[in-house]
């Protein structure tokens, strides 16, 4: 509970905002740059192609290298078996190497937070900076000679790490970053009015209501289609957004959908729309959830 409340602390500390904010500009400018090739960038490092946040594959290698650096130096130390330094001292590099590749995605995916995830952000990238600092020194230290020492270093960077880790999950679970935004409920498997035909022009789109959950409306050449409403990335209401031919634009953060399917087209967003079907009857719009959903 003690480490919960410090997390509540960091992330009520308004002071943050302005560092946070400068950070996040610099970090935007870098990572994602105007144009297509900064679009395919953003993609590749958000994990648009993998169906789900980059970032959290890449955390893995890090951590489970300086895991066995932690437990072959335990060993070593214990037991004296000089045989597992070679090992201990090769995990430590693979860390640092994989902890360039997690820290790229996590900015990345930091880069569109806002309030208490981004300030928490923040302090998880800074300890992550810490923890791969004191790594580094370790391996200074075992290359020179001065194995105790590098031990020593090694151990306090991995509680760094723990630490920071921690502030993932809270993030990640806590924050829900990283994971889909989607409702969970859905609505009825039978055709329900949501909408007089006459209320959706063509070329527009609309948010309603069908039992309970916010589906977006979109007229398009003559078809009429549904959608979730709340965007899987960060919760952005799609029916502010933009309708370009064949899809949606998020108004929060770009991530673009298919209307026909809700098949996802470009980032940030990792997880497709859920797709309804519609259709007119006695000139209403009705909306049901279909009979086999393929993209939840």
């Amino acid at each position: 509970m003690e480490l919960l409340d410090a997390l509540d602390t960091v992330g009520d500390q308004q002071w943050l905002e302005k560092p946070s904010d400068s950070v996040q500009r610099a970090v935007s400018t870098v990572l994602h740059p105007p144009g297509p090739a900064g679009q395919r960038l953003d993609d590749v490092l958000n994990g648009t192609w993998l169906g789900h946040p980059l970032h959290p594959v890449l955390t893995d290698i890090p951590i489970g290298a300086w895991s066995v650096t932690l437990v072959l130096d335990i060993v070593e130390s214990l037991t004296g078996r000089t045989e597992l330094a070679p090992g201990a001292d090769a995990a430590n590099v693979i860390g640092l190497v994989g902890a360039v590749g997690s820290a790229i995605t996590g900015l990345s995916q930091w880069q569109y937070t806002i309030e208490r995830p981004r300030r928490l952000g923040l302090l998880h990238a800074l300890l992550n900076v810490g923890g791969a600092a004191l790594y580094g020194a370790s391996a200074v230290l075992r290359g020179t000679g001065r194995r105790g020492a590098g031990k020593v270093v090694g151990a306090l960077g991995f509680a760094v790490v723990f630490v920071s880790a921690y502030i993932g999950g809270d993030l990640a679970y806590g924050e829900r970053l990283g994971v889909t935004h989607v409702p969970e409920e859905q609505p009825p498997t039978e055709y329900t009015p949501a909408l007089p035909e006459a209320e959706l022009p063509e070329g527009q789109m609309t948010r309603v209501e069908v039992g309970g959950v916010p589906v977006l409306l979109a007229r398009q050449n003559g078809a009429i289609y549904a959608l979730g409403d709340v965007c899987a990335h960060l919760g952005g209401p799609l029916h502010e957004g933009t309708l370009e031919p064949g899809c949606v634009v998020c108004p929060w953060h770009g991530s673009r959908f298919a209307l026909a399917d809700g098949s996802l087209i470009n980032g940030p967003a990792t997880f497709p729309q859920p797709r309804y079907d519609a259709r007119v009857r006695s000139g209403q719009i009705e909306v049901r959830m279909p009979p086999n959903p393929d993209n939840r």
